[in-house]
């Protein structure tokens, strides 16, 4: 090459960049003709912010994610040879996201890895990020510890560029296993030696007498030690996910004047509806029908109805005001509480959101969602009563106005409209906590009518 390599890798990865950045948009503008007004104000992150729906957004993010994750290394893969030694870095992981925690190190120094194959787990704000190899090799050192905070572009750990030998993701698949094994052949059974034969028969008798003793003495300290023994105490550190989300909870309840109103529903109806029809919607969308599409239906046409439950302050101190309704949905999972993003609720159909919640709320669970997929809601709704809360007030999800709680079904009492006899109805208590510095009591109540 008469390039140094340097420099042609430089002008090779800013190519590249360009390459990725017009397919991208091209292919939005294709799929969706409403990206192109985003693609055309804000560029790439604006055309993928539209697509919501399919399997489009989620594979266009996919690899723009594995793109920005593997353009700092370009040039290594390409100007490396066997037994180099490349650095790889820590990788972009979101937007305004800087830094991270290094929650578990799955490769360690001495372990051979593949392309793309995972090495660490970094904690973000808001998801766990899985760290892929960009290079075919063997792992010679770390560059930080378990729980250690890393920053986006720092040093991350060094391979050694080369063939991993067959077989060696196998046997290090098979490693944990081969020591017990070995242990249970270099440890066999002991087998009763001979002189216990000769023992004395009253040596037996005198044993249970030593027993019933040990017991007795037991009733009379009452289990006081065996109780106090399992009085434990357990410090374990707060992860930064479970920070991120207190901070923004106290953020929400210090900064907006917070307030609850509260209705009820008559769930008969709703239940009856899909009673009816949940063996056809299943066999023909492939999804079940569950109840939070209808409520996330109701909810985005209600805040059409109510733009202001649909807005949002901004740094400026304006009110930004949405014709969408892009409804965030609480989603527990073990590291914590996420919230992904349901795009126009206003407009889709029952069986669309009932697909992308379910896909959503998968890949939550299994640390596979993309930053983007929890970002831009402009609601939320939180349900409870999977968990059996009878009724609740919901946190806002800051810089949102407004959040829906739902709850448990119960059978209560309540008098019929139409016959004024009292009779049991299954029925839900919704609640709307809302910004009061927004939202007046008239527009707060008016929709969670509307929703009803």
């Amino acid at each position: 090459l008469s390039i140094p390599s340097k420099q042609l890798a430089v002008r090779s990865l800013a190519v590249f960049d360009k390459m990725m950045h017009r397919i991208a948009v091209a292919v939005a503008r294709k799929a969706v003709p409403v990206a192109s007004v985003y693609a055309g104000r804000s560029g790439l992150r604006g055309a993928l912010r539209t697509l919501h729906t399919g399997n489009v957004f989620r594979d266009i993010t996919r690899q723009v994610r594995s793109q920005q994750r593997r353009s700092a290394p370009f040039a290594a893969r390409f100007f490396s040879s066997d037994g180099d030694i490349v650095t790889m870095n820590v990788p972009q992981m979101g937007d305004s996201i800087e830094e991270g925690t290094v929650v578990e190190w799955v490769k360690k120094p001495g372990d051979w890895v593949h392309v793309d194959d995972i090495i660490v787990l970094v904690e973000t704000d808001k998801v766990v990020v899985e760290v892929r190899a960009d290079n075919a090799g063997k792992i010679v050192t770390t560059h930080a510890e378990e729980d250690d905070t890393v920053e986006v572009g720092a040093p991350l750990l060094d391979i050694e560029i080369g063939t991993p030998p067959e077989g060696s993701t196998e046997a290090a698949a098979e490693a944990p296993a081969e020591p017990e094994k070995k242990a249970e052949e270099a440890t066999p059974a002991p087998s009763p030696p001979k002189e216990e034969k000769a023992a004395p028969k009253a040596a037996p008798k005198a044993a249970p007498k030593a027993d019933t003793t040990a017991s007795a003495a037991a009733v009379d300290d009452g289990d006081a030690s065996t109780l106090a023994s399992h009085r434990v105490e357990e410090r374990v550190k707060m992860t930064r996910m479970r920070k991120t989300i207190a901070n923004n909870l106290k953020h929400a309840q210090n900064t907006a004047a917070m307030l609850t109103t509260f209705n009820e529903v008559d769930m008969s109806a709703l239940i009856e509806l899909r009673k009816t029809h949940k063996d056809a919607f299943e066999e023909k969308h492939g999804q079940k029908l569950g109840f939070m599409s209808p409520f996330m239906k109701a909810c985005g046409l209600a805040l059409q109805e109510v733009p202001a439950v649909n807005s949002q302050l901004d740094e400026n101190d304006n009110i930004v005001y949405r014709n969408y309704s892009d409804i965030s949905v609480a989603v527990a999972t073990p590291t914590g509480l996420v919230m992904p993003v349901i795009r126009d609720c206003h407009t889709s159909s029952l069986a669309s959101m009932e697909a992308s919640l379910g896909d959503l709320a998968s890949r939550a669970r299994s640390r596979d969602i993309a930053m983007e997929e929890m970002q831009g809601g402009t609601f939320s709704i939180s349900n409870g009563g999977i968990f059996g809360s009878l009724m609740g007030t919901p946190i806002l999800f800051a810089p949102q106005t407004a959040i829906l709680g739902m709850h448990a079904t119960k059978m209560r009492a309540v008098v019929d409209k139409v016959t004024g006899e009292v009779v049991a109805k299954p029925m839900m208590y919704l609640a709307l906590t809302y910004d009061h510095r927004l939202i007046d009591g008239r527009e707060a109540v008016t929709f969670l009518c509307s929703v009803r």
